[in-house]
């Protein structure tokens, strides 16, 4: 099995990808994603969610982060209506479909998926499941509308919990 050579590199020397290269081993999920040049609607969206103190705890929480360029691929619109005050409920299950209680590795993900024969579902803070599996190395994540998202860069730590960087936003449905 094998992942891509970034998802290698950044979990063998606990570097950050670029996506996230401002990245400090105190910061927490929340200032890693405001460090980071690749998730600025991430952390609107975060912010206009009320969900900042959320991800900001204790945790530890696992955070599959969606890039800008992920948000963008969307349908137009799709981002400035979620910004929207009257749909903060909507964004708020969009947002904590991207998290998963407590610290899931890719070492741990890749464990489940293998005893799982070949996929594996994590509820995630929304309640509603991820399945992973693997694609020529690659982890893929399927949402409750069929949608893909791939895990480009994995095991970036923090304080609080472990992000993995996604290049798809996953929908509850």
């Amino acid at each position: 099995m094998r992942f891509p050579l970034v998802i290698v590199a950044a979990a063998l020397t606990g570097t950050a990808t670029p996506a996230l290269a401002n990245h400090h081993e105190a910061a927490s999920l929340v200032e890693t994603a405001i460090a980071s040049p690749d998730h600025e609607t991430l952390v609107a969206a975060v912010q206009a969610a009320d969900l900042v103190d959320a991800l900001s705890g204790e945790g530890p929480l696992t955070v599959f982060a969606p890039t800008d360029a992920a948000f963008g691929a969307l349908p137009d619109g799709t981002v400035e209506t979620l910004l929207m005050p009257a749909n903060k409920e909507q964004l708020q299950a969009v947002l904590t479909y991207h998290v998963v209680p407590g610290k899931v590795t890719s070492a741990d993900l890749l464990k489940l998926i293998e005893d799982n024969g070949g996929t594996a579902s994590v509820t995630t803070l929304q309640g509603g499941m991820l399945t992973a599996s693997l694609d020529g190395g690659s982890v893929i994540l399927t949402d409750a509308a069929g949608g893909t998202a791939t895990v480009t860069a994995a095991d970036l730590e923090a304080s609080n919990g472990i992000i993995h960087v996604t290049d798809a936003v996953s929908l509850p449905g």
